[in-house]
């Protein structure tokens, strides 16, 4: 699947963000709402109520303007109480018979959309009725229309906090939101990051730093008891690899190579000599009365036996020589690189020495070994590692026949070598 195919997943920091705003921001609208819309029906009755008493005191003001008939009185007087109280668009007095006798109206103002006629409609549904008396009797009636002017303002400076209060809670929320986002995204992400490489770097040995959070520590806690715990495993299972990888490459005995290990490095000695034109040398050894001992002595006997020649064997090589098991009591040395054929004699002839000081037994007796000794050398006598180990194991069966216990040179290139381009022997 490709990665335009993948579903898109959110960070868990912009998701909590989200959150955090559209909480913060939805409780501050509903806030200002509520607090708007009781504010509003709080002073609509107030708005009622004033209207009222602006009628009667309009009532009471143009009583004798009505009863003198003065309309420039009652005009005079309606103008001076609405400029006055405020909240008033329009005041008319009628006579006794119900004919206008005075009227006022507010200057009309621009208003956005006809918003304070729409706002005055709504609050003032019909308009406030006044009777005028005069001794007990009716004479007249005032009617009273309300202006919105002043909700409209109420309402402006409303919208207005609302928005301001919007504004800091969006940023308050952006601030805490940053604290909690860090104090729990911090953490989340350093656990995310460190099985990240865990997984792909095998790196057991990393661990979790402890978070704020009492239930993100304790994940950490459990998470890096996990790595220890799979540390350990790893540290185990390579421990066993390393053994098995040992087991198949070497001797239970006497810890030495096996024959296919000795094969690899023959075969590689080989290549790097050929590419430098050196010398590689191969000692063929076998033990010449092994069977014997072994059935005399028994096969304790015939282990340490092997045993011993494997070590004396081995301190008689360099660092860069190798001595392996091949089966049996036949044991082959590789000895990388050479100068002269006569380095390999000399090295066959310290191990035979080596092996002229009897071994202890684990009886308590000990047996003295005979162990001859064939040797082959790359390129004289072969040119490739299944004919040098060939030509080292005639060799050695030569040295068998001819003197037991020493050892005895390759005579010079196998007649079955496929290569046949080699010189015969120098010694």
């Amino acid at each position: 699947m490709s990665r335009r195919d993948e579903v898109f997943r959110p960070p868990l920091r912009r998701v909590l963000r989200r959150a955090h705003l559209g909480v913060a921001l939805l409780a501050v609208t509903l806030a200002g709402l509520t607090l708007t819309v009781v504010g509003f029906a709080a002073l609509r009755a107030y708005a009622g109520s004033n209207l009222q008493l602006i009628a009667a005191s309009m009532g009471y003001t143009v009583e004798a303007a009505v009863v003198f008939e003065d309309r420039a009185a009652a005009e005079e007087v309606l103008g001076l109480i609405a400029a006055t109280e405020g909240g008033v668009a329009e005041a008319n007095v009628f006579d006794g018979q119900g004919v206008l006798f005075a009227h006022w109206q507010r200057p009309a103002q621009p208003s956005l959309f006809g918003l304070e006629r729409r706002l005055a409609g709504m609050v003032f549904p019909s308009p406030v009725l006044q009777p005028i008396t005069h001794d007990g009797a009716e004479i007249g009636r005032i009617e009273l229309h309300g202006s919105a002017a002043r909700l409209l303002r109420f309402l402006a400076i409303g919208v207005a906090v609302v928005l301001v209060c919007l504004a800091l809670s969006a940023l308050s929320a952006l601030l805490l939101s940053h604290y909690l986002v860090a104090g729990i995204v911090g953490p989340l992400q350093t656990l995310a990051t460190v099985a990240h490489r865990v997984r792909s770097e095998r790196t057991f040995d990393r661990r979790v730093p402890p978070a704020a959070i009492a239930e993100l520590n304790e994940l950490a806690g459990d998470f890096n008891a996990l790595l220890g715990e799979l540390e350990s495993w790893q540290a185990g299972l390579q421990r066993e690899n390393e053994s098995l990888a040992h087991q198949a490459s070497h001797d239970s005995l006497t810890g030495l190579p096996n024959r296919a290990m000795f094969e690899a490095r023959l075969g590689a000695a080989l290549q790097e000599a050929e590419a430098l034109r050196g010398r590689v040398a191969v000692l063929f050894l076998d033990n010449d009365n092994f069977k014997r001992t072994n059935d005399d002595l028994g096969h304790a006997a015939g282990d340490a036996v092997l045993a011993a020649v494997a070590a004396r064997a081995r301190d008689r090589l360099r660092k860069t020589d190798l001595v392996a098991r091949l089966g049996g009591d036949e044991f082959a040395v590789l000895l990388a690189p050479v100068a002269e054929i006569a380095d390999a004699l000399q090295v066959a002839d310290g191990i035979l020495a080596s092996l002229q000081q009897p071994i202890p037994l684990p009886s308590g007796g000990d047996a003295t070994v005979s162990v001859s000794i064939g040797i082959a050398v790359f390129p004289d006598h072969a040119g490739d590692s299944a004919t040098l180990l060939r030509q080292a194991d005639a060799a050695m069966y030569l040295a068998k026949r001819l003197r037991p216990g020493g050892r005895q040179l390759a005579a010079g290139p196998d007649p079955f070598d496929e290569r046949g381009t080699h010189l015969v022997s120098r010694h």
